[in-house]
């Protein structure tokens, strides 16, 4: 008879799984930047998928801008239900920030239908009315993406940072494309086709997790 497997509790699942990411990418002779190092260990943890090691890019400061919106309270959008939910919400309100998704929103929705655009395109025109530091963490909606870059363009927003890691094939990387072109907003962006929610829920998350 086979013994019983000992208990293993989340966190020290956890703990393995980075050491066996640690131990994998340096097989492959990979070093992260140290203090981006977090964040691209989380994207591999939640994804499996060490392409993150190379696509994740980082504008300069955009660390810094980060820890300093979410210790003044900044809140976080997100392009759906699912990023927000994968996001530690009691977490970020330790720092008194609040997280958003105005997707399922009535007003989002009749804005979208008189524009003929996206949910996700009006989702963020609504955002644009929060006071305060914003970080927009983008994995599932490119016209978002392009959106906010308009919108940035037109000084209606300025986020502190954008998170723009959505995954597909129609418009994904030329939406990631006009992020890398912005001079002024801090960005975190997954170049190619890859991102999703989850990824963008996750560098929330990672960010999160470094600051006391």
């Amino acid at each position: 008879m086979d013994a019983k497997e000992e208990p293993v509790t989340p966190e020290e699942i956890e703990r393995r799984s980075f050491e066996i990411i640690e131990e994998e990418l340096r097989k492959r002779n990979l070093v992260l930047p140290k203090k981006e190092a977090p964040v691209i260990l989380r994207c591999i943890h939640t994804s499996a998928d060490f392409d993150y090691a190379r696509n994740l890019v980082f504008s300069e400061g955009a660390m810094d801008a980060a820890f300093q919106a979410i210790r003044q309270g900044a809140s976080v959008v997100t392009d759906t239900q699912m990023g927000r939910a994968g996001i530690n919400e009691k977490k970020l309100e330790s720092f008194h920030g609040k997280l958003y998704c105005f997707m399922s929103d009535e007003d989002v929705a009749a804005s979208a239908r008189e524009n003929d655009t996206t949910r996700a395109a009006a989702s963020m025109e609504k955002a644009c009315r929060l006071t305060g530091p914003v970080i927009f963490a983008i994995g599932n909606a490119p016209t978002a993406l392009l959106k906010l870059c308009d919108l940035i363009s037109e000084g209606k927003t300025d986020p502190a940072l954008i998170i723009g890691v959505p995954v597909g094939f129609v418009n994904v990387i030329r939406a990631k494309e006009e992020v890398l072109a912005l001079k002024k907003t801090p960005f975190i962006i997954a170049k190619g086709n890859k991102g999703g929610s989850n990824i963008a829920a996750c560098i929330v998350n990672a960010l999160l997790y470094q600051l006391s």
